[in-house]
């Protein structure tokens, strides 16, 4: 039987191979760029996971190459981008999977909000651009669909918001603007699996921004070691929030501030964590979660909502950002890795040759350092020492 993949985020690729390959499943990756792969499908055996090259934005294209598959058994879309196509392919095969309405929703930041809104869990309600000042300073201007940071605005004052206007023109959005309040405070996500309505917290990722006004995610670590009280708090917190966003399976990604009168949400992504924190999901629990997403597929119960769970390491990683836009030559200081305390390892997400663009977000991240450690904190500091040895080399680009 034959799982396929709606592409994928850059890593977990190999976990998720792992987990077909225990449930006795075929795996297929369906994807328009097996570039964004190139590390994984270079560390996988052939057999390990087969590829498609297929247009995905191609409803029509996809769907044809599923009908040709004899013996389908479950789409996986583990991707913001492709979560509603991925749900709306499921139905027409009557396949296992989230509702394409509740997706269509949860997609949508700004219906979000209002339905958080309506049940008492934010204190704040979105507004259109034009009349964001009636949020009042310091707000945020996003794409209502937006991924990895992009097409997000801190606005702190009326002329940054005008600035903000005419630079929201230029960029390419996969929703429409919105304005929210800014909450300040501590950045954290919540990293959950839900079943028929049912929600178990994981743990709890930090999150660690640049400084105002980009706010550019610079590193994490997973699991935030909360007092126990507060702790449950926040996984009931978590299960009446996804409840009334209308989220009844899968995993999520839910990005919340602990402002000083508690927890308020930033955004809920309907997928596992991006970046390494699959893989710190995976080695800190104990378990690989990959086979949960494998479970789902196939309309089952995921052994990861009851399983005892925990006793491995801390896990933080941290990005690698060059200064300066430009051709990337390669990096200095990875040789200093071996040895340093932590056991860092280093995942490219670029390569020598690649544009390097787009400073203020994660597309212009060419690496992340991992590292492990006896808790998160501590992991964190050796992702940062490790991670800081590390320089981008940037060439200007031609004539420039």
């Amino acid at each position: 039987m034959t799982i396929v993949l709606l592409e994928a985020l850059t890593f977990g690729l190999g976990r998720l191979a792992d987990a077909a390959a225990e449930a006795g499943r075929k795996l297929v990756l369906f994807t328009g760029n097996r570039d964004i792969y190139r590390y994984e499908l270079g560390m996988l055996g052939p057999d390990r996971v087969e590829v498609v090259d297929i247009d995905t934005t191609d409803l029509a294209a996809c769907e044809a190459a599923l009908r040709a598959i004899p013996d389908l058994a479950g789409i996986i879309n583990s991707t913001d981008t492709w979560a509603l196509p991925g749900a709306e392919l499921t139905a027409r095969f009557g396949l296992p999977g989230p509702d394409a309405a509740a997706v269509r929703v949860l997609r949508d930041k700004g219906a979000v909000r209002e339905l958080l809104y309506e049940h008492g869990l934010t204190r704040g309600r979105p507004a259109p651009v034009m009349v964001a000042e009636e949020l009042g300073f310091p707000l945020v201007v996003k794409d209502s669909s937006g991924t990895s940071s992009r097409g997000v605005w801190l606005v702190r004052d009326a002329a940054e918001l005008e600035r903000v206007r005419l630079a929201a023109k230029e960029t390419p959005l996969k929703g429409h603007l919105i304005a929210e309040p800014y909450f300040a405070g501590p950045l954290y996500s919540a990293e959950t699996i839900t079943w028929q309505g049912r929600t178990r917290l994981l743990g709890i990722l930090s999150r660690q921004l640049s400084p105002e006004p980009v706010r550019r995610e610079e590193a994490a670590a997973f699991p935030v070691a909360f007092p126990h009280t507060e702790h449950a708090q926040l996984a009931e917190w978590i299960g009446q929030v996804l409840k009334a966003a209308g989220h009844e399976q899968g995993f999520a990604h839910t990005e919340f501030v602990l402002t000083a009168d508690g927890p308020e949400v930033v955004e809920i992504n309907i997928r596992i964590g991006g970046a390494m924190l699959g893989e710190a999901l995976c080695r800190s629990l104990g378990t690989n979660v990959y086979s949960a997403m494998i479970s789902l597929a196939l309309g089952e119960e995921p052994a990861l909502l009851t399983q005892e769970i925990g006793g491995g390491p801390g896990i933080a990683f941290v990005l690698a950002y060059p200064a300066v836009e430009g051709v990337l030559k390669g990096w200095s200081g990875l040789d200093r890795l071996p040895g340093l305390p932590g056991a860092p390892e280093w995942y490219p997400t670029a390569s020598p040759g690649d544009e390097i663009r787009h400073l203020a977000d994660q597309r212009s991240c060419t690496g992340i350092v991992l590292a492990e450690g006896p808790t998160a904190e501590l992991a964190l500091h050796r992702a940062l020492a490790a991670a800081g040895g590390i320089t981008p080399e940037i060439e200007p680009f031609p004539g420039s």
